[in-house]
Parts: structure tokens; sequence; C-alpha cells
């Protein structure tokens, strides 16, 4: 049977590409890291890299074995966590995921509210991109992950559980010298010959606002391709064109821009709650999830 450790070991130089690279990050010899490396090679009946001056090169048996490598890495990681919480960590802390809109709008009236139910809980909050969140419920960094889709787009993923926390429609936001900036609402179409901002990096809203234009019998003129929300409202304000956004990303509106509720149809996104099937809610994060609805209810009211 393969050695796991020394997988490992060699999945490590496959990732840094070189003995001595991986010999110095592991602080290891690198006549230590090459014998354990031969180790295995002998084990496994062939070679799994060839060595040259600059490093090394693996084989096809190489390659294979380091994607399993680092399979059984994530693995690993996994079953810490979870060991750890059963040890008793969960019983003391939560760990949850979430995304800047609603670390900015939902969450911090949640985590209020939780910390002053349960001070003796220890909260800890991760915000990444979804391609994050999902890496860290998989290897169990974290309990529950806020996260969000569109009609087009649905999370749909037999090894999870995906509860609904609150439907976040977009709005438009225009420059308060836009001749339509006084309506209490809008269509997209009423700015079909507009200039448009939209998000950059082919963000998600962006393909939200280049289906919805189509489907209202245009193709928005892009004048600006914004980072985030702030940027994007600022060139409105400058009068460079409109722009689509959640209603959760417009917590802080920039002097200004005026905010024009959309009317239907448009692009309502879902923010979820998701965990990994294979993992019980522990009761904090069961009062955890009820205090994201009250606050998502909360939102909804005002």
């Amino acid at each position: 049977m393969l050695d796991v450790r020394r997988i490992l070991l060699f999945t490590e130089v496959a990732r840094r590409g070189s003995v001595t690279a991986t010999a110095r990050a592991l602080n290891y010899t690198p006549s230590a890291v090459s014998q354990q490396v031969s180790r295995l090679e002998a084990e496994a009946g062939q070679p799994l890299f060839e060595r040259h001056a600059r490093g090394v090169t693996l084989t096809d048996a190489g390659r294979a074995l380091a994607e399993r490598g680092e399979r059984i890495e994530r693995e690993l990681t996994a079953a810490e966590n979870e060991l750890a919480d059963f040890a008793g960590l969960r019983a003391g802390t939560l760990r949850i995921g979430t995304f800047p809109t609603v670390g900015a709008s939902l969450l911090p009236r949640a985590v209020i509210a939780f910390r002053e139910a349960h001070p003796d809980v220890r909260l800890t909050v991760r915000s990444a991109r979804i391609a994050g969140l999902w890496a860290m419920l998989e290897n169990r960094e974290i309990e529950m992950s806020l996260m969000w889709d569109y009609d087009w787009n649905r999370i749909d993923r037999e090894d999870i559980v995906v509860s609904s926390v609150v439907d976040d429609p977009p709005a438009l936001l225009v420059s308060q010298n836009h001749p339509l900036a006084g309506r209490r609402s809008a269509a997209l179409a009423d700015f079909a010959n507009d200039p448009w901002i939209t998000r950059a990096e082919n963000h998600p809203v962006a393909e939200a606002l280049a289906r919805s234009c189509r489907a209202a019998g245009f193709e928005p003129q892009i004048a600006y391709e914004a980072h985030d929300y702030q940027e994007a409202q600022a060139m409105v304000a400058t009068g460079i064109g409109v722009a689509l956004a959640p209603t959760l990303a417009l917590e802080g509106i920039r002097g200004g821009v005026s905010v024009l509720p959309l009317q239907p149809p448009a692009p309502v996104r879902r923010i979820l709650l998701v965990r990994m099937s294979d993992h019980v809610l522990t009761p904090a994060a069961q009062a955890f999830a009820g205090f994201l609805r009250d606050s998502a209810a909360a939102g909804t009211a005002s």
C-alpha cells in the first residue's frame, strides 16, 4: 500500500515544482525529500517525475497521483475540522461564510442579535467570492454560507442543502439630473438609448443586465465597467451612464444618485443559506439562520 505521508510530500513537490523549494518550505533537507519520494516511486513501481536542473517534470503517473494527493489533502482537512467539532468546538464556535453585498446589508443586524442572545458562542465570519465559499464549505472551514443565484443559473448540487433567505430585486441607478430621475419606478426599455455602467470581470450582475436588456428588445451600450457598486454609483453621479444593481448593494446611496425600482420583469437574485448535506446544523447555526431571516424581514418591511 502506498504511504499517505509520502503521497502528501510528493504532492507538495508537484505543487512547488522542485525538491529544493519543497524542502525549504517544510524545513526539511533536500536529500530527505528526495529519499521519501524515491521510496514512493519504489512503492508505485514506476517513476513519478523526471529530475532536471531547474526542478522536476511530472510523468503521466505522477500527474495522476498528484491529483489524488490533492483530494487526500482536502479530505484530511475536512476530517480534522469535523473531529474538532466532535471535540466540542462546535458548541462554542460558529463559522459562517458570506459575500460582500450581504456582508454590508443583512448580516450586521443578524450578527448583533446573535451576539446579544448568545454571548458565549464565538462567531467567525469569512467573506469571499462564490468559488472561495464553496471551497470553505467542502473543507468544513465554515458550517454554512450565504450565497446567491439567478433563475438561469440555479445552485443545484446533490451534496448540499439550500434554503431561501430573501429575494433581492434589482434597482436602476440614474443621475439626479437624468430626465427620469423623479419617477417612482421605471422599465429597462425606458433606458434603451442610455449608456450603461456595468460590473467588470464577467460579474453575474453584468450577465443579468445583458439578459434583461435583450429581453426588453435592446443591447446595452456599455460606457464603464466598475469593480464594485460604490464605483458604479460614482460614475452614475457623473452622468456617464445608468446602472443596474441588487437592492442589497444599495445600503449607502451616494449624493447625486437616484434609485428607481425596476418594473417587472426583473432579474431577481435569490439570497440563500447553503450547507453540505452530510452536515447537521448545530443549535448555534440554527439560531443564527433565524436571526438572518429576521434581518431580511426587517429590511423588506423598511
